[in-house]
């Protein structure tokens, strides 16, 4: 009877082992499904290509990365990315802090109108949304390139930046500013002090968030940048020719940076917490 049962017993046990480790198992297979284009992208921009498309392994070489902007045009149309999506979050995260602040705070008229308004740009399809302002620039006589990117960039982040910090200020503990109030501190001094520190993070989430999704934006950007090249508009073009090492380089340049932000950020949160106990 031992003999019969111990095969029952140890798949048994198995059985509750592999149970109590689905959830990891089922979120490292996420993980790897999510990071293959990254590995891809890496693996490749040490390729040495023989002909002009980078498709398939040739055989090592990191020619790529001693000159990243060997390309013509990458170096110029990854600058121009860079600096519309910096002055997009800029613009967007003050705007949206704004908004989110006053749709949290304060009661109004068609308050209810504007929250369910800035949902729009979210849910309305890109195509859609690029078509719509290509109408609007071109009846308004506007000269398509850098700022009208700008303008349509701001537009659509703006959403995402404003349900950003709008759920971390919903969430803050009103008697933290009452109890600053009480302290004898000012309307300014509160916000400085109290206020802005606590809805930080949801600032910071919405700025990398509009950041990220503006670099990344193709459909908007390809109908309002009259002859204005961005980044994502320069490996849509290459594609078409042959895509260049260096583009792989690129891509994993900005996804090494960007791992590093968020280690570096989570970090930096670990640390406070462990302070603060």
């Amino acid at each position: 009877m031992t003999t019969g049962t111990t095969p029952v017993t140890a798949f048994a046990r198995f059985a509750r082992w592999f149970r109590r480790r689905l959830v990891v198992f089922a979120g490292l297979l996420t993980l790897g499904y999510l990071l293959l284009p990254n590995v891809v992208v890496t693996v490749f921009s040490f390729n040495d290509p023989k002909g002009r498309f980078n498709y398939a392994w040739q055989g090592f070489s990191a020619d790529a990365w001693r000159d990243p902007c060997g390309v013509s045009g990458l170096c110029g149309s990854l600058a121009v990315s860079l600096q519309i999506a910096a002055w997009a979050t800029l613009g967007t995260t003050v705007l949206g802090t704004m908004i989110a602040f006053a749709l949290a705070r304060h009661r109004f008229r068609a308050r209810g109108a504007v929250n369910s308004l800035i949902f729009l740009p979210m849910a309305m399809p890109e195509v859609v949304m690029a078509a719509s302002l290509l109408t609007l620039f071109l009846n308004m006589g506007a000269q398509l390139g850098f700022w009208t990117i700008l303008i349509a960039h701001v537009m659509f982040c703006l959403s995402f930046v404003v349900v950003a910090v709008k759920a971390r200020v919903m969430s803050m503990d009103p008697r933290l500013e009452e109890a600053a109030q009480d302290l004898y501190a000012g309307p300014v001094q509160t916000f400085v002090r109290v206020t802005l520190p606590i809805a930080a993070p949801g600032i910071a989430a919405g700025a990398l968030l509009a950041f990220a999704l503006s670099f990344d934006d193709f459909i908007i950007t390809n109908f309002t940048a009259g002859s204005t090249v961005t980044f994502p508009m320069f490996v849509w073009g290459s594609a078409q020719r042959g895509t260049p090492v260096q583009i792989n380089v690129i891509g994993t340049a900005m996804f090494v940076v960007a791992v590093v932000f968020v280690l570096a950020g989570t970090a930096v949160a670990n640390r406070r917490k462990k302070q603060q106990e």
